[in-house]
């Protein structure tokens, strides 16, 4: 098994956070993992995209150019990454931020209203939990309750209430990946 995904949205939407979390809860599972990020000198605000690779054999490259998953919480992110998906790969898109979509027919696509869900939750900033929960729930790349527990780790003491609103955004999105 050999999952390569790129992450890819506007500094501040932490798609960072997504590929950093992905890679930890693999590594945590025993799998070989990569994470290589990739921001502009704007950070919030500019483009960001990190490339995270997880598999049970050693990883040749970091670099990720053909990936089977990609997340894209933006309009640009679509226009440069979802062209070089593999065919059959999985392609999850942000619709509030997306107004072309993508028009690839050969990929399955996950198109939801990502912004509007997450501040449905109560807090944009759980966006990328959202997006990391429908990943799970699409390709079973890594377990809920390795991330709830890394999650929890890092923000139980710093922010409790966070904590539960992205504990309710991964479920939410492991429910739209299944569908």
């Amino acid at each position: 098994m050999k999952t390569e995904m790129i992450c890819a949205g506007f500094g501040g939407q932490g798609v960072l956070t997504i590929g950093k979390f992905i890679a930890i809860a693999g590594m945590e599972e025993g799998k070989n993992v990569s994470w290589l990020p990739s921001y502009g000198p704007e950070m919030r605000g500019g483009t960001a995209n990190v490339s995270t690779v997880v598999a049970d054999e050693p990883i040749a490259s970091p670099i990720v150019s053909y990936p089977d998953v990609l997340v894209a919480l933006n309009q640009p992110s679509i226009d440069k990454f979802a062209p070089s998906v593999r065919s059959g790969g999985v392609v999850v898109m942000n619709t509030n931020m997306c107004p072309r979509g993508c028009q690839r027919t050969d990929i399955q696509l996950i198109a939801a209203p990502m912004s509007d869900i997450a501040t449905e939750i109560g807090s944009t900033m759980v966006l990328n939990m959202l997006a990391i929960g429908i990943v799970i729930g699409k390709t079973g790349i890594i377990k809920y309750e390795t991330l709830e527990g890394d999650l929890t780790a890092f923000l139980k003491a710093k922010n409790p209430d966070l904590l539960e609103k992205n504990l309710t955004a991964i479920k939410r999105g492991i429910e739209i990946g299944r569908q």
